[in-house]
């Protein structure tokens, strides 16, 4: 069920001091200023210069100046969020903040380290994730869309508004009278998640009312299944033996060894076959018949390729 902010963060239970990561533009400034309310004292706040634009610059003065008035102790970290030929610039600005918020914990505030981050998305947000991982033809991870909570190298996120629609974001902050730093980048229809925003969802809301609860509901139970998935991948990983041997995952079902295929890659190599790789690497698991047939094929961030009665792992 949709909440308003205030429903959100009297629900908030995270470990303190708790960080912020504030942008600048409304939907963090008004989780701040939430938090900042909530937990006097208890709360920081940080925030990243990406400098893939001029406005960064303003964004940075917005989020000096309000942490000035609130009180609230700020850091301000600076990256290279540039992407690589043939990366998405959405992920390299995520991969390039991700890697500053655990830098940020660990340095920023050695008296009272923190462990548990809170991001602002929102239920718009969480919406707009569904229909792109449906533009893309996603799996079950991509129809989960983002999850409420997460521990990642021994920090934990939150979202806590992800159950609150965006437009009542920012009539909550306006009715606090705060200003914010709007993004000149959100109306550049260029951007997929731009023209959903713009187009699809004013539609939605006009033919489905309630459309942020039932995909919200329905990214959930899209979290579930992956879980189960995910539990099944780790069980058949464990018995294929680490590489996995070649004939006991003949043995297991096509979509099984596909499951267990992207876990393998996943979660000890950290790389995402796409699905045409993965097509192939299945094609070719089917055909190490005799001892002789060779594999080496491109996946993700480097080569699956054939050790004896093993699959093994090369990187670029």
């Amino acid at each position: 069920m949709s909440q308003t902010l205030p429903q959100a963060l009297a629900a908030f239970r995270p470990g303190l001091p708790l960080a912020v990561a504030l942008s600048g533009g409304a939907d963090s400034t008004a989780l701040l200023l939430a938090c900042a309310r909530q937990w006097p004292g208890q709360v920081r706040a940080i925030h990243i210069h990406h400098g893939l634009q001029a406005a960064a610059d303003d964004f940075e003065r917005h989020c000096v100046a309000l942490c000035a008035r609130l009180a609230v102790p700020l850091a301000v970290r600076r990256v290279d969020a540039r992407h690589a030929p043939g990366e998405s610039p959405e992920d390299a600005a995520r991969r390039a903040r991700y890697q500053a918020f655990a830098a940020v914990a660990s340095e920023a505030w050695p008296e009272a380290p923190v462990a548990d981050i809170a991001l602002a998305q929102h239920a718009d947000d969480q919406v707009e994730t569904l229909l792109l991982a449906l533009s893309r033809g996603a799996g079950l991870p991509g129809l989960a869309a983002m999850p409420a909570c997460w521990a990642s190298g021994g920090l934990n996120y939150h979202r806590p508004l992800l159950a609150v629609p965006g437009p009542a974001v920012r009539d909550w902050l306006r009715e606090q009278g705060e200003p914010w730093v709007e993004d000149p980048s959100n109306t550049d229809q260029r951007f997929t998640r731009n023209r959903i925003r713009a187009r699809l969802l004013p539609a939605l809301a006009a033919a489905f009312p309630r459309f942020r609860d039932t995909f919200a509901r329905s990214a959930a139970h899209a979290a579930q299944a992956q879980q189960l998935l995910a539990e099944l991948a780790a069980e058949d990983l464990a018995r294929l033996e680490q590489p996995p041997l070649i004939r006991p995952l003949q043995a297991l079902s096509r979509p099984r060894q596909a499951n267990v295929l992207r876990h393998w890659l996943r979660s000890v190599h950290g790389t995402t076959p796409s699905a045409a790789q993965l097509a192939e690497l299945l094609d070719q698991v089917a055909a190490c018949r005799t001892r002789g047939h060779r594999l080496r094929l491109k996946v993700g961030a480097g080569y699956v390729v054939r050790q004896g009665e093993a699959l093994g792992w090369q990187a670029d």
